[in-house]
């Protein structure tokens, strides 16, 4: 080959890359993709990712699964998406305490917690949802009021379940531990609240903390009792539900979901993905089984979606390095 057809080839090769590579964006997604979730079946997050993997489904035209990956504080889900393709069809929707969880902690990932956009792309906000907590029946306790009343009379006597140490219905109760005075002794479940469910109703653990999608079935069968939640003001739906707010002034969390990619996940994909998300949030059908779930959706770019994350893990910062000093080495 002489040396002009040596360069004609070679110039022909870097053109043809980025026009290869614009189409198959633009036929993007032409197979199935999946939604790797870090939480087991039956919690709050599988619930989202169901949902959404449905509706994403009817409007690509192509089958979404969801890949649920417990474990480590969310750390076996974190590996799994960032070892992934970075072409769009493996996308992450890893819960609030992996964006919170204790650095170093027992049964975590060493890269834990998962920061953006350092290990993964932003693709958009979800939803976001308020912790409900709820009381075996046998445990005595009727209210939020009475727990604290018998919490102070017997410190570290009153048992709670939450998914593992350092996730968000753990660091929940922390904040409510400080602000209202009392010590409660965790029982972390890595399997979430349906592994915990049977120790609740029995009395084996007094209380169970957990976005209301994994508590549902047990609050709507009366299997456990409703105490409150941690909105600011009570929610549609569930009027007769006090806020914990109600007890202990302002006091509010809100577990939250986001969807990521793994880094280098082309622009032009993550943007198709934050426009189709939010045209499924915003189906009626869609938002009326996250509202009845005591969930309510956001838009959010995928700049302001880094920005939340951000900011809520520097709120978090101080109840994060306060557990982390009494969590045993």
């Amino acid at each position: 080959m002489n040396m002009g057809w040596r360069w004609l080839a070679v110039a022909l090769l870097v053109v043809s890359s980025p026009i290869t590579e614009t189409r198959a964006q633009s036929d993007y997604p032409n197979k199935t993709i999946r939604i790797i979730v870090d939480s087991a079946a039956g919690s709050a997050n599988d619930a989202t990712a169901r949902i959404l993997a449905d509706k994403l489904s009817t409007i690509w035209g192509q089958p979404v699964v969801t890949l649920n990956q417990p474990g480590a504080g969310g750390g076996i889900a974190a590996r799994v998406a960032s070892q992934s393709p970075n072409d769009g069809y493996s996308l992450y929707l890893p819960s609030t305490s992996t964006f919170l969880a204790l650095p170093g902690g027992a049964g975590v990932a060493p890269n834990m917690p998962v920061e953006v956009p350092r290990d993964f792309a932003s693709i958009g906000f979800v939803l976001q949802q308020p912790i409900f907590i709820g009381a075996s029946h046998k445990s005595g306790i009727a209210n939020l009021k009475q727990l604290i009343e018998m919490a102070k009379q017997k410190p570290n006597e009153i048992t709670y379940a939450a998914t593992g140490r350092g996730r968000l219905t753990h660091l929940t109760m922390e904040l409510l531990q400080a602000r209202a005075g009392i010590k409660l002794q965790l029982v972390p479940y890595a399997g979430g609240p349906a592994q915990a469910m049977n120790d609740v109703m029995s009395g084996r653990v007094h209380l169970v903390l957990d976005a209301y999608a994994g508590l549902a079935a047990a609050l709507r069968g009366d299997l456990i009792k409703g105490l409150a939640d941690t909105s600011l003001e009570r929610l549609p739906g569930f009027e007769n539900l006090p806020t914990v707010a109600e007890t202990v002034p302002d006091f509010f969390v809100g577990a939250w979901t986001v969807m990521l990619a793994p880094t280098g996940t082309p622009d032009a994909i993550l943007r198709k993905v934050n426009k189709d998300l939010w045209t499924a949030l915003s189906d009626p059908e869609v938002k009326g089984k996250f509202q009845a779930n005591g969930a309510f959706v956001k838009y959010m770019t995928p700049e302001q979606t880094t920005a939340f994350v951000q900011g809520e893990q520097k709120t978090w910062r101080p109840i994060l390095e306060q557990v982390a000093r009494e969590t045993p080495k």
